[in-house]
């Protein structure tokens, strides 16, 4: 006879919708679904006298659903045992008499990338044995998490050298202008950014991880949800970018098909939807795979704006350089070289509907259904007076008006959603590989194209803010476009990659970009490190090999970490045998959960905390930087 466990199992795996595709039951759907009282789910217990009379009970003749009791159940470590499920709920991760996981005050909020992931995010270097963990926390956890850290191991990097920071330099209105690359986690970076920079970023641009569903893919997660987790971690950090974005302000996000058009939808909410502008479309490589389908040829760029309205009403900023090779001169115009432009566009304005009659032909054109001429009657008039308008190259087609060179020049010209005309990824990693003399980076983004981006959504001086830094390829453009830029990144390359890159733009490295840049050796930045904590017990799990130096590692977190409240010291020595019967994965998963997450990095209300040992020099520096007169 089938227990009450084994019966429940069965029964459940008669809603295809908590089974996976191997057959097992997804234990986390099942607990969603009762916490939505999922009427299918509810019809589906009531069905079996024996678990009705287990999860309801009767008030008043009505029956109801004892929700708690039934996600307790399901967790129970006897349903659908998991060894490192059991030994969690063992030694007390808990609140009250409900698991931590299934507490009604506590809320999925993002997964710690940086915490234990040390390469997925730039999608380089995919072959290692990396875990992402996604943590919960609670509310007031959530808004700890986020405030300002402290910095530390600050320096001044020129053409001479490196040199012990003496201070920032400042503009008139006392805002930071030195370049800065910051070390550490993204997300509190941001955070930590607000204070001196909200409002004030011109262009954000960013090559998050893609999250590509093969054998390349970004992240590897530990558990089911690794779509939805991508989204939390793409969306926390866009947030708190939100708030830095000056009100000229604009946002480009490279990403690829797969998660592209969530993405859009993600941003459409965090940016609001009236303020899309664009869906770049970049030909990002010319190689063709024969193995695939059909071989992936492109890169979506993803571009939002602040205030949509400041970008319509200033839209002929927004300009790319006009190409002279495009431009001839076949009737020998004498006001020199041009191209014929449509006299036609989208929308119907009234006034602008108008029959033209072409005087070679006696053809009468009139706008397509939709759409309109560009110019009023009386102006058209004016343009055909003084030569502008062309009936096509033979004189024979419908009106275009010229636009000539000297004019395009001057003005630029409005940019397609078509980019076929930019360097690829190939070029991108070739020109790495003559900078360091090896292959340093995997698909890495051109200079290229992010000098389009940098010349169609700022002028010299204006703030450019990358925060997934990778190989530096932002930072190394905007040094060389005159642009003031902040970087950030966590894994280790920032230092043999990224920040050697910029010390090589310093020196004077002309290659990446146009020859259209007037680029001259000379620049410096500032380099600053979020000061770790917890965050130093992270790594040391992470890099830990076996299970001896991972026991020896958790007594010495038991005396100097900051364990979470949740976790009570006794009971995990009380269960060290279960601990060690578990995989080398789980045991840093559970030892990375017992960490306090608001002590990763030193807040920077806590900067004067012994404890801690911040130097005074650090403490001067970090209060100079957020504009502190103590």
């Amino acid at each position: 006879m089938k227990n009450i466990f084994e019966q429940l199992a069965d029964l459940l795996k008669k809603d295809e919708r908590l089974v996976s595709q191997d057959g097992i039951l997804l234990k986390n759907q099942t607990q969603e679904l009762a916490r939505k009282n999922d009427p299918a789910l509810l019809k589906l217990l009531l069905s079996d006298k024996a678990l009705k009379q287990h999860f309801f009970f009767e008030v008043e003749k009505t029956l109801i659903f004892d929700k708690e009791k039934f996600i307790r159940f399901v967790s129970n470590k006897q349903f659908l045992p998991d060894s490192y499920t059991a030994f969690k709920n063992k030694i007390g991760l808990t609140a009250g008499d409900e698991y931590v996981s299934e507490n009604k005050e506590v809320v999925l909020a993002w997964p710690y990338k940086d915490c234990v992931l040390e390469g997925g995010m730039t999608k380089e270097d995919q072959k290692r044995d990396e875990i992402f963990y996604n943590e919960t926390l609670a509310p007031d956890d959530i808004n700890r998490l986020l405030d300002a850290k402290v910095f530390t191991s600050f320096k001044r990097i020129d053409k001479k050298g490196e040199h012990k920071l003496d201070g920032f330099n400042r503009d008139e209105k006392g805002t930071i202008k030195d370049n800065l690359i910051i070390k550490g986690n993204n997300l509190l970076a941001l955070a930590s950014l607000k204070k001196e920079f909200a409002g004030k970023v011109k262009l954000i641009y960013i090559d998050p991880p893609y999250n590509r569903d093969n054998e390349r893919n970004d992240f590897l997660y530990n558990d089911a949800f690794k779509h939805s987790t991508w989204l939390v971690f793409v969306r926390n950090r866009l947030e708190e970018a939100k708030k830095l974005l000056s009100k000229e302000g604009v946002i480009w996000i490279s990403i690829s098909d797969n998660e592209g058009h969530y993405l859009k939808v993600l941003c459409d909410e965090v940016f609001d939807r009236e303020n899309f502008v664009a869906d770049v479309i970049w030909n990002s490589t010319k190689s063709v795979t024969n193995t695939a389908v059909i071989s992936d040829a492109h890169t979506h760029n993803l571009l939002y704006a602040k205030d949509i309205n400041w970008l319509k009403k200033n839209r002929t900023e927004f300009r790319i350089a006009a190409n002279e090779a495009k431009f001839s001169n076949p009737d020998n115009d004498p006001r020199g070289k041009w191209v014929a432009d449509p006299f036609q566009v989208g929308g119907i304005r009234p006034n602008q509907l108008y029959p033209i009659k072409n005087s070679k032909t006696g053809e009468v054109y009139k706008p397509l259904p939709g759409n309109s001429w560009k110019n009023e009657k009386s102006v058209f008039d004016e343009l055909l007076k003084d030569g502008r308008i062309v009936f096509g190259v033979s004189g024979e087609a419908g009106p275009q008006r010229k636009r000539f060179w000297t004019e395009a020049k001057e003005r630029g010209e409005v940019t397609t959603t078509l980019w076929d005309d930019l360097p690829t990824t190939t070029n991108a990693t070739r020109h790495l590989k003559d900078l360091f003399g090896e292959k340093v980076f995997d698909n890495p983004k051109p200079e290229g194209l992010i000098q389009r981006i940098i010349e169609l959504s700022t002028k010299e001086g204006d703030l450019v803010l990358d925060f997934f830094a990778g190989s530096g390829t932002t930072a190394s453009t905007a040094l060389k476009m005159k642009r003031q830029f902040i970087t950030t990144e966590q894994m280790d390359y920032v230092d043999n990659v990224t920040i050697e890159r910029i010390k090589k733009v310093i020196a004077g490295e002309q290659g990446g970009i146009s020859k259209s840049v007037n680029w001259k050796d000379g620049g410096d930045f500032v380099y600053m490190e979020l000061a770790a904590w917890n965050e130093k017990w992270v790594k040391k799990i992470r890099d830990v090999k076996t299970g001896k130096e991972l026991a020896k590692l958790c007594d010495e977190m038991k005396e100097t970490a900051f364990l979470s409240y949740k976790v009570d010291p006794k009971t995990i020595d009380a269960n060290a045998k279960d601990f060690a019967d578990l995989s080398i994965a789980d045991q840093k998963k559970f030892l990375i959960e017992c960490l306090d997450k608001n002590q990763l990095y030193i807040n920077l209300s806590e900067i004067e905390d012994k404890e801690y040992g911040v130097s005074k020099e650090d403490i001067k520096l970090n209060k100079e930087f957020y504009g502190s007169k103590s």
